[in-house]
């Protein structure tokens, strides 16, 4: 089952990449290395062609990821979800009724325990597993967890997207334009 029929969650890094994902059918994405100074306006830009963007709030230049400056983006710019591998940011966007998604990263075992535990604590609505890679990884996840789970990170040709989701992931966060093209939502 992919989210809401979007096997890519197109991820942004740049101003004239978020203007290309605002004309794209795609209603889902995610905004990755934005200023702090240009978020405000990304946002208002974002619900004008109603576009739910999650914002990675570790990558906001300019911008602490805490629970302070979580609180501000909440109130301020109302994204639809933020993605963090911070538990403070977890705990305070779901204090503030915005969808989250923690990030793990697959480094070993023990880094697994670890983030088991972690989301035990934070219950986020979602998982970013990472590298995206690992299909035997996505589907323990996924069950071991009862979250959706998104992957992301290396995944470049059209068979890994396929594969990841063929594991149980809900859709690839990917800033790789050629699969924004070729997973693009038909209308």
């Amino acid at each position: 089952m992919t989210y809401f029929g979007q096997k890519i969650l197109p991820s942004v890094r740049k101003l004239e990449d978020f203007e290309k994902m605002l004309k794209s059918p795609y209603e889902y994405g995610v905004l990755l290395e934005m200023h702090v100074s240009r978020l405000k306006a990304v946002y208002e830009m974002a619900h004008r062609y109603d576009k739910k963007m999650f914002l990675h709030m570790d990558l906001v230049q300019g911008l602490k990821n805490d629970e302070y400056a979580t609180e501000y983006v909440c109130q301020e710019l109302k994204p639809y979800g933020v993605i963090s591998t911070k538990a403070s940011v977890i705990l305070k966007a779901r204090q503030k009724k915005v969808k989250t998604m923690q990030r793990m990263f697959l480094l070993d075992s023990s880094s697994l325990e670890k983030s088991y535990q972690l989301m035990e604590r934070t219950q986020p609505d979602y998982i970013e597993v990472l590298p995206g890679l690992m299909p035997k990884y996505i589907q323990e996840v996924k069950e071991k967890t009862g979250r959706l789970v998104f992957a992301g990170g290396l995944i470049d040709t059209v068979e890994e997207v396929e594969q990841a989701i063929e594991a149980g992931a809900s859709s690839i966060t990917t800033s790789n334009k050629d699969l924004w093209r070729h997973f693009e939502p038909r209308s």
